[in-house]
């Protein structure tokens, strides 16, 4: 039957606390670089000592300005360091922070505030955020890290860490609860996905406001002793080879658009100190794993994972995958393939569930326990993403069974998009869906009826006002009527055939 279980991980030990254990290594490398911000003309480094120092002072200060051990605070922060720093700094003494993209826009985050009904919000006066009472503004945050050192507040592993935003089938974003095991459980994908060791130098090519980086590319090599470089904001797309080189980059983490802009724009690379590249955020396709093995030399290793689970089914340098599967359940996780009675057999296409007792899945969905409750089918806890398991326990992914739609790494749900646009003035019926421009590359469309084609020029400033970027329709399209089923339910799988012949 479809069941990898090669036995548990160690468990977790207690007390525990998630900040800690990221700087467990500090102590032991305090002038080893932690991490670098690499620019066009150098870089800028924050050692073990300094990085500690920074996130416990800052620590010391979110405890001085009124904020105790359990209080939420949403973070409404830019793509720079001071983002990890704050993180940690709140993990390090008790409080909660939720991590969000700075993308955002002031109604979303309003919603937020009104779901999390936070003690404060931790917040860059550039990036949007609606109204609230007690807003640390980014000044006050850097000034916290020249404050005395706090201690770790280390308690029971189960008690909260920190919230992500994931969004779900009903369109509504989820707060999905994590523990402060979470960071514990990414131990697994240090040798069933990273192939990550102390010396190794890891850059992230993401923002260090996304949880992909947060987890992979800087938290993981702090957590073992290794150097996470990280891009600086607003670097060029091209000028990413020349730095990997530079910086002597062993690891190159990114979503697989980043592979395939890097792959458009340049057809020599020499990157001598490279191992490989590790792949998560969409289904990394063959030709652009061929591709860039064919340029650079080295491997593509892809991971799968969630919100409520990040990545628990890899590739790796130990546990290459076969063809297109994705790769295998890392070592210490338990993962299965279900039907609607239980484990299929061997090679039968089926719903990717991970055990309940896995120490990196979620606490709950803050708010909405009844849908942790729908996701489960027995001890299993259901991805809604459908896969196959081969004899050798290697997995592939088949696509989902709803309609979430991917494009650029992002998850979005279209129920979401379509709530937006269905306010706008001149939209009678709206879909939305995910559709290929050209070979690898999706962007979300806008499927709509009503009397007469509207101005695309209006309708994007329109969504640009109340969606985040990666959530925003690139193209709209006006049809006389959306696809529906016998039922009248809208068939959005069928909503990109429109898109490759557009009804004018």
């Amino acid at each position: 039957m479809s069941i990898f279980d090669q036995g548990a991980p160690v468990p977790c030990p207690a007390p525990f606390n998630l900040a800690a254990h990221v700087l467990g290594r500090a102590d032991q490398v305090p002038n080893k670089v932690a991490l670098s911000v690499l620019q066009t003309n150098g870089a800028q480094d924050w050692s073990y000592l300094d990085l500690k120092a920074a996130v416990l002072g800052t620590g010391t200060g979110l405890l001085q300005a009124g904020l105790k051990r359990g209080d939420i605070a949403l973070m409404r922060l830019g793509n720079t360091v001071d983002f990890p720093i704050a993180y940690l700094g709140a993990i390090a003494v008790g409080i909660v922070p939720v991590p969000t993209s700075s993308q955002l826009t002031e109604p979303e985050t309003a919603k937020l505030i009104n779901d999390l009904s936070p003690a404060a919000i931790l917040r860059d006066p550039d990036v949007a955020c609606a109204v609230h009472p007690k807003q640390i503004e980014l000044d006050t945050l850097q000034a916290m890290r020249n404050l005395p050192q706090a201690g770790f507040d280390m308690g029971d592993p189960e008690r909260m860490a920190y919230i992500v935003y994931t969004s779900g089938t009903s369109g509504k974003p989820r707060a999905v609860a994590h523990a402060h095991r979470a960071i514990w459980a990414r131990q697994m994908m240090v040798d069933g996905w990273y192939g990550l060791r102390e010396t190794d130098r890891l850059c992230h090519a993401g923002a260090f406001n996304w949880t992909y980086t947060l987890g992979t590319g800087l938290m993981d090599p702090w957590t073992i002793g290794a150097t996470a470089l990280i891009p600086d904001p607003g670097t060029d797309i091209t000028a990413l080879p020349t730095m990997l080189r530079q910086h002597r980059a062993t690891i190159f983490a990114a979503a697989p658009g980043v592979f395939r802009r890097i792959l458009q724009k340049t057809d020599r690379m020499t990157l001598p100190d490279l191992r490989h590249g590790l792949c998560a955020g969409e289904k990394l396709s063959r030709a652009l794993h061929e591709n860039w093995t064919a340029l650079t030399g080295t491997e593509l290793f892809e991971a799968y994972g969630m919100s409520e689970c990040s990545t628990f089914i890899s590739s790796s340098p130990d546990y290459p995958a076969r063809d297109d599967a994705l790769g295998q359940p890392q070592p210490g996780r338990r993962v299965a393939i279900l039907g609607p009675d239980g484990p299929v057999p061997r090679g039968k296409e089926g719903t990717i569930a991970i055990h309940h007792s896995d120490p990196g899945l979620m606490l709950t969905y803050l708010n909405a326990p009844d849908e942790v409750e729908e996701r489960m089918q027995g001890e299993w806890f259901l991805t809604g993403d459908q896969g196959a398991m081969a004899v050798d326990g290697q997995i592939s992914y088949l696509g989902r069974d709803d309609d979430m739609m991917n494009a650029g790494g992002y998850r979005v749900s279209p129920v979401e998009v379509e709530a937006a646009l269905s306010r706008f003035p001149g939209v009678t019926q709206v879909g939305a869906a995910a559709v290929e421009v050209k070979p690898d590359t999706f962007v979300i469309a806008a499927f709509y009826t009503g009397p007469e084609k509207l101005d695309d020029v209006a309708l994007r400033a329109y969504v640009e006002a109340n969606l985040a970027r990666y959530k925003q329709p690139r193209a709209f399209i006006h049809v006389p009527a959306l696809p529906t089923g016998g039922n009248g339910k809208l068939l959005r799988r069928a909503l990109p055939a429109y898109f490759e012949a557009p009804t004018k």
